[in-house]
């Protein structure tokens, strides 16, 4: 008769980190139940057990995880698991690697987006869905080029039509503006209509 599998949140403090310890060296068959344990540990701030003082050094210096793969055995598990419920049989034959490749796509997306998602990482390649993924990344990239370069020639045209001059000329105009301007608050407000530029074309792609 198999042993019987306890869940992380009825484990001891020992009983986490030895399990951690045995799951760790089988990433890739391991993943949701490495990153179920981590985010307990995490979450219950048990890593001060161990006399840490913050995750990252623990999983790091006892298990020589670096934090980045252990933020991503977590988020993986968060979303997939507990956010989305998928049975945990599919997660596992869709692998870790291509969770991670989807993910990007994932996290504020509605249902059925990510229901194709998920049915793209089952059902394509691995190649091919790197190369779709790549290209998809490409064509966001590419579409964000072409609108700030439509706002920007945008604004030559409108600044050199209202001071009649060159672009070289309007450049000097501009530095003479800025030169004893208060550039603390410039950042702030470009800050701020960049963040808004950026939201109003995310909205129109939607």
């Amino acid at each position: 008769m198999p042993p019987k599998t306890v869940p992380p949140e009825a484990m001891s403090a020992e009983e986490k980190f030895n399990a951690l310890a045995n799951l760790k060296d089988k990433l890739e068959d391991n993943f949701i139940s490495l990153g179920q344990l981590l985010s307990e540990i995490k979450r219950s701030k048990l890593y001060l057990y161990k006399g840490y003082e913050n995750f990252k050094d623990f999983v790091e210096m006892e298990y020589q995880l670096s934090g980045t793969l252990a933020g991503k055995l977590m988020s993986t598990f968060d979303l997939f698991i507990e956010e989305m419920d998928i049975d945990e049989t599919e997660v596992k034959e869709i692998g870790f690697d291509r969770l991670q490749m989807i993910k990007p796509f994932m996290k504020n997306a509605d249902w059925n987006v990510r229901d194709e998602w998920i049915h793209k990482a089952e059902e394509m390649p691995f190649k091919e869905l790197r190369e779709h993924i790549k290209e998809l990344k490409q064509k966001e990239k590419e579409s964000n080029i072409d609108l700030k370069e439509v706002y920007i020639e945008q604004f030559w045209e409108k600044m050199t039509g209202w001071f009649n001059c060159s672009r070289k000329e309007l450049n000097f105009k501009l530095a003479l503006y800025f030169q004893d301007a208060d550039l603390d608050n410039i950042k702030k407000i470009i800050k701020e209509r960049q963040r808004l530029f950026e939201l109003e074309t995310q909205n129109k792609k939607e």
